[in-house]
């Protein structure tokens, strides 16, 4: 009897905003697994934590490296590609013993989320169900109450790690816009900004949705320091009263 697989989106931070489709998910798994830094706990499993059944099997799915080499060296693409090797491997041996496994994915599964590694690898062998979560910005524009996109406003979704010429062209083109890993990029995106005019209107937010968040705008912010879950929105409605 084969297993099933559930990619459970467990939203942006604050666990109020944890679907109740994933929370049916969460007591009906075998197993749930989740991805975490080595010597740290799980953001996604703090999130769901009072949901988890006491005798849940749980399988924590630890990343070799993070920031610790550069993604550009191929140590660091060898190293990861190889973790989700071992992460599917470890998950299809639950899913061929007929379990049901739950893995666990900040924001939405299928954005920016290390679920989708482990999708691309198991779902065309074994029934898979794909649970949205609530985005990171989503929650964040809404955390800080930011009209976001209205009318015919089109919306770019950028990651910070983009070299900064090539963030620089793309918020010249950009309407809307939505900065994401920001992390150690923050004084990068500061002079793409600038450099562009939009810094004016660009929001920093930090820990959005959770307990501690911050909010300010990017321009008033004195230091370049950005925590691992940070954002800068840059509001394309212009013309709001």
């Amino acid at each position: 009897m084969s297993g099933r697989l559930i990619g459970v989106g467990t939203g942006p931070g604050d666990p109020e905003l944890l679907t109740l489709k994933a929370v049916k998910a969460l007591r009906a798994a075998d197993v749930v697994a989740h991805f975490a830094k080595r010597g740290n706990g799980s953001n996604a499993r703090a999130i769901v934590a009072a949901h988890m059944r006491a005798d849940v099997v749980e399988l924590p799915l630890l990343y070799p490296v993070t920031t610790e080499i550069a993604k550009s060296a191929p140590a660091y693409g060898e190293a990861i590609s190889c973790f989700y090797e071992e992460a599917a491997e470890a998950v299809e041996a639950h899913l061929a013993a007929g379990r049901t496994v739950a893995v666990l994915s900040e924001g939405d599964p299928l954005f920016y989320g290390s679920y989708m590694h482990l999708h691309v690898r198991l779902a065309g062998r074994y029934p898979t169900e794909v649970i949205a979560g609530i985005t990171a910005m989503s929650g964040c524009w809404s955390a800080v109450g930011l009209p976001i996109v209205q009318g015919d406003d089109v919306l770019s979704v950028l990651p910070g790690t983009l070299p900064e010429t090539e963030l620089q062209r793309r918020l010249d083109d950009a309407e809307a816009c939505v900065i994401m890993k920001v992390g150690r990029n923050l004084a990068k995106i500061r002079r793409a900004l600038q450099a562009t005019g939009r810094l004016g209107e660009a929001i920093f937010v930090e820990r959005g949705t959770m307990a501690a968040m911050a909010t300010v705008r990017l321009a008033d912010k004195v230091d370049d320091e950005a925590a691992y879950f940070s954002i800068v929105l840059v509001p394309g409605w212009r013309d709001r009263p």
